[in-house]
């Protein structure tokens, strides 16, 4: 038997790999580059790249920008409990989609700061955030076109600084600045506060969505404050609750609606999510109602089973089993 000797090497293993992580850039020729950090890919990478990142910790600091380039960051995901092999991918710190950087995309990673899309008024379009859970996408200027928001645990306000954009079957907080898009399917779990002046005085407004020339289809709006504003020149169809007073909507209410509703806390682990009655054909709906939601998962490959015996067998073969799971 091998068995002392399979064990020191499997210790050393991992150690080797809890110290460097691999990262691998695919180019658009198929050659693949390992890098040891975030940045170093970014930097390195060429046009329309494919980062792969597995699971762990990536730092990445404000002064990393995507620019001149099209990239997609692709992680392992972003639930705690998805059985890969090796935690969730976790970028902490903000990513910056800049000039050049059109048709870009980050995929199934947990990132502790924002998405910045469109930096000093610069033109960035088609930007995916895809199976994410991202503090808030922040849009900084009018004329970027068609970004992509879809299958995101959202924790944070959010902002489009009035260019359109496509926000579907996400659980998110509160947004605006929306104009010409379309927002289906999503759940909004908090308030926002809007002030203007009126008659010498303040008028404050509490929001779950704020947007103009958009069509907003198939929401939920879990809380609200006096007066909501769902912007101008919109079409509303199947919207559960807009417009309605949250003092007479109580939290009892609610719990008739969602399972393990808890006051609308963004977070996978919560099991936060409709109670049957809702999720049926005739309650069209909110998340779960619409096409494209497959519980943040990214598409990547995952270990879902695994096993390595300790020791080799009498003929000093090792057996090992591994099944993979890949979602669409």
């Amino acid at each position: 038997m091998k068995k002392i000797i399979f064990s020191l090497c499997v210790a050393l293993l991992m150690t080797i790999s809890s110290s460097a992580q691999q990262i691998s850039v695919v180019s658009p020729n198929g050659t693949t580059t390992l890098y040891r950090t975030l940045q170093e890919s970014i930097e390195g990478a060429e046009n329309g790249s494919v980062i792969y990142l597995p699971g762990g910790g990536f730092q990445i600091s404000d002064e990393v920008k995507i620019t001149n380039k099209k990239l997609t960051i692709i992680g392992i995901g972003h639930y705690a409990n998805s059985g890969n092999a090796d935690g969730v991918t976790t970028i902490s710190g903000n990513l910056f989609f800049n000039e050049g950087s059109s048709g870009s995309a980050v995929i199934g990673c947990y990132i502790t700061g924002n998405v910045y899309i469109g930096e000093g008024g610069a033109s960035v379009n088609g930007v995916l955030v895809r199976c994410c859970n991202v503090n808030s996408v922040q849009v900084t200027n009018g004329s970027c076109v068609d970004t992509e928001i879809n299958q995101n645990y959202v924790r944070s306000h959010s902002s489009f600084g009035g260019a359109n954009g496509k926000i579907t079957n996400n659980v998110m907080c509160t947004m605006n600045g929306i104009n010409g898009g379309v927002i289906s399917n999503n759940i909004f779990v908090s308030n926002y506060e809007y002030k203007w002046e009126w008659h010498g005085g303040t008028v404050r407004y509490y929001c779950a969505v704020q947007a103009y020339n958009s069509f907003l289809s198939q929401n939920i709006m879990t809380n609200y404050g006096t007066t909501p504003n769902s912007g101008d020149n919109c079409q509303t169809s199947g919207n559960l609750n807009w417009g309605d007073n949250p003092t007479s909507f109580t939290v009892d209410d609610w719990n008739g609606v969602f399972v393990n509703y808890n006051g609308g806390t963004i977070s996978p682990a919560s099991d936060f999510h409709f109670s049957e009655r809702y999720k049926r054909e005739e309650n069209k709906v909110g998340i779960y109602s619409g096409t494209g939601f497959n519980n943040q998962n990214s598409s990547v490959p995952y270990i879902i089973y695994k096993d390595v015996p300790t020791e080799t067998d009498a003929q000093g073969m090792l057996k090992v089993k591994i099944r993979v799971k890949a979602n669409q």
